[in-house]
């Protein structure tokens, strides 16, 4: 299991990452939604600001998970993640 998977309840993050990484999932995961008792939680730990930062953030990459697969976008090898990476390379095998 990843760090993020179980990002609930590791001790690597801190309550306001958490909350981050919950919004990130609420808003990826289809059927997950952002109710008003979380949108709450969320208000209590961010500013307007940085909730208005966080979602365009969030919705921004995934715009760019379903856009760049269509015209074979790659990544630009800034950040090495060897399991990111064998995941990337399988999938583009599939559409080679």
């Amino acid at each position: 299991m990843g760090h993020l998977d179980g990002y609930k309840k590791s001790g690597l993050f801190s309550d306001r990452e958490k909350l981050a990484l919950e919004l990130a999932e609420r808003m990826t995961h289809t059927g997950k939604r952002v109710t008003d008792r979380f949108f709450t939680k969320l208000q209590r730990e961010f500013s307007d600001e940085e909730l208005v930062e966080l979602a365009a953030i969030i919705a921004y990459e995934n715009f760019r998970s379903k856009f760049n697969p269509v015209f074979g976008v790659e990544a630009n090898g800034l950040c090495h993640l060897p399991a990111v990476e064998s995941m990337a390379a399988a999938a583009t095998e599939k559409f080679h």
